[in-house]
C-alpha cells in the first residue's frame, strides 16, 4: 500500500468502532485528522472556497450516515478521499466551470474601461495559505507536485479546464500521491483507464503551467528579494505611484479583476488601467499582506469617508517570473476578507 492509502492504525480503529456506535466526539476525532486535506482536495477540484466547504460537508454527512459499512479493507484516508471525490463530481455537475479572466474571453483593449461584475458564480477564487494543512500523501514517492505548488494560481486555473475525471485522477495521483490501483478503486475504474486520464491530463495541464512553478520561483529569489518586492508593491500602491508599480511588471504583465471578466495585458496596458481606474487621482490605499495560493497576497483596503475607516476592497495575489511580477489577480470579494483572517476595516491611524 502507498503512503497515500496507509493502513490503519489502532487508534483509529478504536475511534471508528466507538463512531459506530454512535459516538460524535469520536467520529470528529477521525475527521479532525483528515479534514484540513480534504478541504484542499475539494478545493482543487472544484476552484471555489465556498463550494469545497459544501461539498466537504456533503461528504461528511455520507460518512457518517456509511460508517457501519466501513470494513477497513483500505485506509480510513482512501475512503474518505473516495466519498469527497465524488461529492465533488457531483458539484461539477450542477454548476459551470470556474475560470480566471483570462480563460474567459480575450483581453481589452487598454482604453476601455472594466466592465460589471458577472451575476453567476464562474470564477476561481484565491485560497488562504492558513488553510492549508500539513498533507501526508503530498510526499508521498507518486507525487508529482509538492503542497504548495498544488494550490498555486496557474495549477488550479489549469485543473479546472479539464475534464471532471481527469481532473480527480491528476490530483488523486499527482498531488496525494495515491497509486493507480487506489486511485482506480475511488472513481470505481481500472488502473489502465486511470493511467491512460492521466496521460492526457499532464498533457493538457503541462501545456498551460510556467516553466516555473511560484515555489521554484520563490526559492529562487530569496527571503531577501521577496521581502524587497513586496515593500516595493505595498509602498508603491499606498502612494498611488502608478510609474513605481509598472517598474516592478514584466513587460507582457496582465491585471484581471473577478468578478469583472475585464483583463489587461501588457505593461502599457495596466499603466493605463491603473492611471485611468484604481490609482486614479488621489485615493488612499492600506495594503495588509495575505497568503493565499502559496503566493505573495495582499488585502487592498480602500479609504471609505464615510465611515472614515479603510474598508475591504480586493484580495491582491501576485504571480512573479524572476524578480518581477507577470500578473496581478485582485478578487474584488470583500466577503473573502474573514478567511484570510484579515479585519474589516482599519483606522486612518495604524497605531
Amino acid at each position: 500500500m502507498s503512503p497515500a492509502g496507509q493502513a490503519l492504525t489502532e487508534s483509529e480503529r478504536e475511534l471508528i468502532e466507538a463512531a459506530r456506535r454512535g459516538d460524535e466526539e469520536a467520529y470528529g476525532t477521525i475527521v479532525g485528522l483528515h479534514r484540513g486535506e480534504l478541504h484542499a482536495h475539494c478545493y482543487r477540484m472544484l476552484g471555489s472556497v465556498p463550494d469545497a466547504e459544501d461539498a466537504l460537508q456533503e461528504a461528511l454527512l455520507r460518512a457518517w450516515r456509511g460508517l457501519p459499512g466501513f470494513e477497513g479493507r483500505s485506509s480510513l484516508r482512501s475512503w474518505l478521499y473516495r466519498i469527497a471525490t465524488n461529492a465533488c463530481l457531483k458539484a461539477i455537475e450542477r454548476r459551470p466551470k470556474r475560470v480566471l479572466p483570462v480563460d474567459f474571453g480575450p483581453a481589452a483593449d487598454p482604453h476601455d474601461r472594466p466592465g460589471e461584475p458577472l451575476v453567476e458564480s464562474v470564477w476561481v477564487e484565491p485560497y488562504p495559505d492558513a488553510t492549508l494543512g500539513s498533507e501526508p500523501g503530498a510526499a508521498a514517492p507518486g507525487a508529482r507536485y509538492e503542497q504548495r505548488e498544488s494550490v498555486e494560481l496557474a495549477f488550479i486555473a489549469a485543473l479546472q479546464l479539464l475534464p471532471p475525471r481527469q481532473r480527480a485522477v491528476l490530483i488523486l495521483r499527482d498531488v496525494l500521491g495515491f497509486s493507480g490501483a487506489e486511485v482506480a478503486r475511488v472513481l470505481e475504474t481500472t488502473p489502465a483507464s486511470v493511467y491512460s486520464a492521466l496521460q492526457r491530463a499532464h498533457k493538457a495541464v503541462d501545456e498551460r503551467l510556467p516553466e516555473l512553478s511560484q515555489q521554484a520561483t520563490l526559492r529562487t529569489l530569496g527571503d531577501a528579494a521577496l521581502r524587497d518586492i513586496v515593500r516595493g508593491y505595498v509602498d508603491a500602491w499606498e502612494r498611488a505611484d502608478v510609474d513605481a508599480v509598472v517598474a516592478m511588471l514584466t513587460d507582457d504583465a496582465t491585471i484581471a479583476m473577478p468578478p469583472i471578466s475585464t483583463w489587461y495585458s501588457g505593461r502599457d496596458a495596466v499603466a493605463g488601467f491603473l492611471r485611468g481606474w484604481p490609482l486614479e487621482g488621489e485615493p488612499r490605499w492600506r495594503l495588509v499582506p495575505a497568503g493565499a495560493n502559496g503566493q505573495p497576497a495582499f488585502g487592498h483596503y480602500l479609504w471609505d469617508g464615510a465611515t472614515n475607516r479603510f474598508m475591504p476592497h480586493s484580495i491582491n495575489l501576485l504571480t512573479l517570473r524572476g524578480g518581477r511580477i507577470s500578473d496581478i489577480t485582485a478578487f474584488l470579494t470583500p466577503e473573502a476578507f474573514s478567511r484570510f483572517g484579515l479585519p474589516d476595516g482599519l483606522p486612518d491611524d495604524p497605531t
